[in-house]
C-alpha cells in the first residue's frame, strides 16, 4: 500500500499543446482530507451510466451517422502531427481539408479530433482516409463497448478513457476510439484534454524511438497512456481505502457507509472500463493484423497485456477490501447496537423490583404495612439501594457488562 500522501501529477504549464485532466489532483494527508473527498463526492451526483439518445436511431439504416451523446466541447478541435526520424511538424487545424496535402507526404501522421457533435468532420474525415461507414457510426455512438475490429487497411479500437476531476475527486468516463493505418492513427475524443502530453512531447524531441518507428508503435504509445491513466486512479483510490479503513473503527456512521458505497461503485465502474482491455490487447499481442509489426512492435503490446492483467488483478483486490469493510462496518453497527441494547436491558432489569416497589406502596389502602412509619420512607429507599447494588454485583459475576 502507498503512503499517506500522494501527489499526483502537477498542472499543465503554458505552452504545452493541451492541459491535462489528469492535473492539480487531490493530496491527501490524514482524516481531513478523507472528510474533504467525502464532502466532495457528495456534492456531485453519482456515476452513472444512461442511455443517450439512443432511440433517435431506431428504424435508420446501418452506417447512418448521427451523434450519440453528450455535447462536451463547444467546436470540434483537430490537431495534426507528423513525423520521422528527421522531421516533424505539429499544428492545429480548421478543416479536415488542411489534412489532404499531409495525408501521404509523413511517415507517420496523428490527427486527434476532440468533440464528436459535428457529424460533417467525422464524415469528411472518414472519405479522407476511406473509413467504413460503421466505423464512423461507432465512432459517433459513445456509448460503444470496448472492442477492436480488423477492416482491409486500418484496425478500429474503441476504449473507456477515464478521468478523475481535479475539483471534486469524481471519477467519470468518455468513449475513447483510435483508427490504425499503415502511415496514420485517427483518435477521437469526447472532449478536451487527455493523458497524452508526455508522448507529444515525445514526438517534439529528436531521437526519440517513437520518431524512429511507425504508425503501430504511436498507437501502442496511445494505448500504454490510456493503461497508464488507470494506474493514477488505482493510486487515487488506494490512498482513500487506507484512510476509510482507519476510520472504519473509530466512526463508523453514516458517512462511513456512504464512502464505503461510493468507493465500490468507482471500482465497479474502472472494472467495467478496463476488463475488456485484456481481450483486445491480447488479441493485438497474439493475431496477426496488416497494420501491425509484429516483429517490432509485438513485445510492446505484450508488456502492455501484463500491465492491463495487474490492474484487473488489483481492482479485485479491492473490490474484496470494499466488500470486507462493508461487511465490517455492518458488524461494528450491530456490535454497537447490541451494546446500547444490552445498556438499555440492564437499565430496564435494574428498575423492575423497584417499579413494584413503588407501585404497591402506591396502591390507594388506608392500612399498609411502615405507612405510618416516620423512618419508613428512608427504609424503603435503602432497601431499593441494596436491590441494585445486588443486582449490579450478580450482573458483574456473570460478565453480563
Amino acid at each position: 500500500m502507498v503512503s499517506y500522501g500522494l501527489t499526483l501529477l502537477p498542472p499543465a504549464e503554458p505552452g504545452q499543446y493541451r492541459h491535462s485532466r489528469h492535473g492539480n489532483w487531490f493530496i491527501m494527508k490524514g482524516k481531513k482530507s478523507l472528510r474533504k473527498v467525502r464532502a466532495a463526492h457528495q456534492a456531485v451526483k453519482p456515476i452513472k451510466k444512461v442511455m443517450r439518445n439512443i432511440s433517435k436511431t431506431i428504424g435508420q439504416p446501418a452506417g447512418t451517422l448521427q451523434h450519440i451523446g453528450e455535447q462536451k466541447t463547444d467546436f470540434p478541435a483537430i490537431t495534426v502531427f507528423g513525423y520521422d526520424a528527421d522531421h516533424e511538424f505539429h499544428m492545429p487545424l480548421k478543416s479536415i481539408a488542411e489534412c489532404t496535402a499531409l495525408k501521404d507526404k509523413q511517415k507517420v501522421l496523428w490527427v486527434n479530433i476532440d468533440g464528436l457533435h459535428d457529424v460533417s468532420v467525422i464524415e469528411a474525415l472518414g472519405k479522407l482516409f476511406d473509413i467504413h461507414p460503421l466505423t464512423l457510426e461507432d465512432i459517433l455512438h459513445t456509448e460503444q463497448r470496448s472492442k477492436i475490429e480488423d477492416f482491409e487497411h486500418y484496425l478500429f479500437l474503441v476504449f473507456r478513457a477515464l478521468d478523475c476531476d481535479a475539483q471534486t475527486g469524481e471519477i467519470t468516463e468518455e468513449q475513447m476510439s483510435l483508427v490504425i493505418g499503415s502511415n496514420f492513427v485517427l483518435t477521437f475524443q469526447e472532449r478536451p484534454g487527455d493523458m497524452f502530453d508526455a508522448l507529444r512531447a515525445r514526438i517534439t524531441s529528436p531521437g526519440t524511438s517513437v520518431r524512429k518507428r511507425g504508425a503501430d508503435y504511436l498507437a501502442y504509445g496511445l494505448i500504454d497512456a490510456i493503461v497508464d491513466s488507470y494506474f493514477v486512479i488505482l493510486e487515487q483510490l488506494e490512498s482513500r481505502i487506507e484512510l476509510l479503513d482507519q476510520e472504519l473503527f473509530e466512526t463508523s456512521g453514516r458517512d462511513t457507509f456512504e464512502s464505503i458505497y461510493l468507493l465500490k461503485k468507482e471500482l465497479i465502474l474502472l472494472r467495467k472500463s478496463v476488463r475488456p482491455m485484456r481481450e483486445i490487447i491480447n488479441s493485438i499481442s497474439r493475431e496477426h493484423y496488416t497494420v501491425i509489426d509484429d516483429e517490432a512492435t509485438w513485445p510492446f503490446f505484450r508488456d502492455v497485456y501484463d500491465n492491463v492483467i495487474f490492474i484487473n488483478e488489483t481492482i479485485e483486490t479491492y473490490r474484496d477490501i470494499v466488500i470486507g469493510m462493508y461487511d465490517t462496518w455492518l458488524a461494528i453497527v450491530n456490535n454497537r447496537m447490541n451494546e446500547i441494547m444490552k445498556v438499555l436491558t440492564t437499565i430496564a432489569t435494574v428498575f423492575m423490583p423497584l417499579s413494584f416497589i413503588a407501585g404497591v406502596y402506591g396502591m390507594n389502602f388506608r392500612s399498609m404495612p411502615g405507612l405510618e412509619w416516620q423512618w419508613g420512607f428512608y427504609v424503603l429507599l435503602g432497601f431499593m439501594g441494596m436491590i441494585v447494588a445486588g443486582m449490579m454485583v450478580y450482573f458483574r459475576t456473570r460478565k453480563w457488562f
